[in-house]
């Protein structure tokens, strides 16, 4: 019950849902079509940001979903006040009774009884399409960033509302962030949480605040414990000499915060520099405290700049950490992290992680929770049979129409292992076959190719039926890893996140030739 399981509580409740999905469900019933045999697919028809991939996202959350999906009272009481009076009582009866022990989901296929996987479009789309759209972001952004920097998602105060906030820090993590600022996401979802302090803490201390106990012990060993806030006064006078400053421009409030901050993680002390002057202020006091925890075996963790230039002020900052270093004889100052935080967008973070950037954190919040190069990557579930017959939904518009019929899809290889193409098929089709010659579709194109793949792989996997998982899902560190292998995959072109090459995806001859005749004998 999703009462017993803290991941449940932030699965979707079926309510969560547009009122013409109720109003067909009442359609169904009333035809007596409620149990008819239906297929639906759930699918995108453009990549999005422009881009030549999309990380699916969000199988975890339809499949908490489908396991707990039961219409409460309450529910059934809702709809009755929604629905017309006259209503037969007997149709919400039929909805109370209702489960998804019926409906399987290979990702993300879904069938079942037609007025239970109509009432599922909604949801599903809801718990897919922004987690799929934020993986992506997430990607695009680690693409640019490199494997070295680390990316820390801190979007929660900049999200649509709690439940946009936890998703986008699930994702984002998945995608390829390395944690989140988001203590729910730890929470519930297994995501890592980092975060130090904000310039709220540091402007809160004015310099005459004093410890309540500013004894602190050696990080090692059973040596006496020495008052840290003497120990930063006397460092504080050697480093402003070392920066030729007068030791009265360091701001004793943020010095006083410091120490603060200093007493209670003396292991994990990091700076904030910028809450007056960097130069002048933020560095000399950070230095202060971190050479004072110095002597005692401690080792300070970073520090953090969140305005200006901050590509410029992280090459100064190494440059004097270096050359600190040096006067103290204290090697590790020399690589001591440093973070940066800025509306940061895709531009500034290719920016910051050019060549010979000195930064190594970077924290993104707004760019990558709110996805505004796309605020939507425009899912859609559409009807591709009933009661085991093909359906195919034409439209005025081309690209709406879509491929009838349940279908296999594969992924086709090269011997190098490059990835040739993506194929769909019908699923009462034979599976492509490595080292055999296949004749293909390529979408948008109006002749048939020859393919031989030296390696084939599945794409659709059974993951839930008659109620059940078949198998244990992936964690969501095992989905990262999976996501950034496949993303490994790609072909420099198709990473490419300006004007890529698009990957090709195919139809086998069967259902090329199903689509030009249910095309033709409804235009007759």
């Amino acid at each position: 019950m999703a009462e017993q399981d803290p991941q449940g509580l932030a699965a979707a409740r079926p309510l969560l849902t547009d009122l013409y999905q109720v109003t067909m469900a009442l359609g169904y019933w009333r035809a007596g079509r409620a149990q008819d045999p239906a297929e639906f697919e759930l699918f995108f028809r453009r990549c999005p940001f422009g881009g030549a991939f999309t990380l699916a996202a969000g199988l975890r959350d339809c499949v908490r979903f489908l396991r707990t999906f039961h219409l409460c009272d309450a529910d059934v009481q809702f709809l009755a006040s929604a629905l017309p009076p006259d209503t037969d009582p007997a149709f919400f009866e039929h909805l109370q009774a209702l489960d998804c022990s019926g409906v399987t989901v290979p990702l993300l296929q879904v069938s079942g009884p037609l007025l239970v996987v109509q009432l599922l479009e909604t949801p599903l789309l809801c718990l897919v399409s922004y987690a799929s759209l934020i993986a992506t972001n997430a990607a695009r952004l680690r693409l640019i960033a490199g494997p070295e920097k680390k990316l820390l998602e801190m979007g929660l105060r900049r999200a649509q509302g709690p439940d946009g906030g936890l998703t986008a820090s699930t994702y984002s993590y998945l995608g390829g962030f390395d944690a989140s600022s988001n203590v729910l996401a730890g929470q519930l979802r297994g995501v890592p949480v980092a975060g130090t302090l904000a310039h709220s803490f540091i402007t809160s201390f004015s310099g005459t605040e004093v410890p309540a106990d500013p004894m602190l012990a050696p990080a090692v060993g059973q040596g006496p414990r020495v008052n840290l806030v003497t120990c930063v006064e006397v460092w504080l006078k050697r480093v402003c000499a070392h920066l030729r400053l007068v030791v009265q421009e360091p701001h004793p409030g943020e010095r006083a915060a410091f120490v603060a901050y200093a007493l209670a993680f003396p292991r994990a002390f990091q700076g904030l520099l910028d809450s007056y002057s960097v130069r002048r202020s933020g560095l000399p006091n950070f230095l202060a405290v971190a050479l004072a925890l110095g002597e005692l075996g401690y080792q300070a963790v970073g520090v953090r700049l969140d305005s200006g230039d901050l590509l410029q002020q992280a090459q100064e900052l190494r440059g004097l950490f270096r050359t600190t270093a040096a006067q103290f004889k204290v090697p590790w100052l020399e690589s001591v992290p440093i973070a940066v935080s800025n509306n940061i967008d895709e531009e500034e973070l290719a920016r910051l992680a050019q060549e010979g950037s000195e930064v190594n954190i970077i924290g993104i919040g707004t760019s990558v929770v709110t996805c505004p190069r796309q605020p939507s990557l425009g899912c859609v579930y559409k009807l591709v049979s009933v009661g085991g017959q093909p359906r195919m939904k034409l439209t005025e518009d081309p690209e709406k129409q879509t491929l009838p019929g349940s279908k296999a899809a594969f992924r086709l290889l090269g011997s190098d292992g490059s990835l040739l193409l993506d194929v769909l098929q019908l699923a009462e089709e034979p599976p492509p076959q490595a080292g055999q010659e296949l004749r293909v579709w390529p979408r948008g194109a109006q002749e048939s190719c020859t393919v031989r793949p030296a390696r084939v792989q599945p794409l659709l996997r059974l993951c839930f039926q008659q109620g059940q998982l078949c198998e244990p899902l992936p964690s969501l560190a095992e989905s990262r890893a999976f996501a950034q292998l496949s993303l490994s995959q790609l072909s420099p072109a198709h990473r490419r996140l300006e004007q890529p090459a698009l990957y090709q995806v195919a139809l086998s001859e069967k259902l090329q030739a199903l689509v030009h005749r249910l095309s033709a004998a409804t235009s007759l």
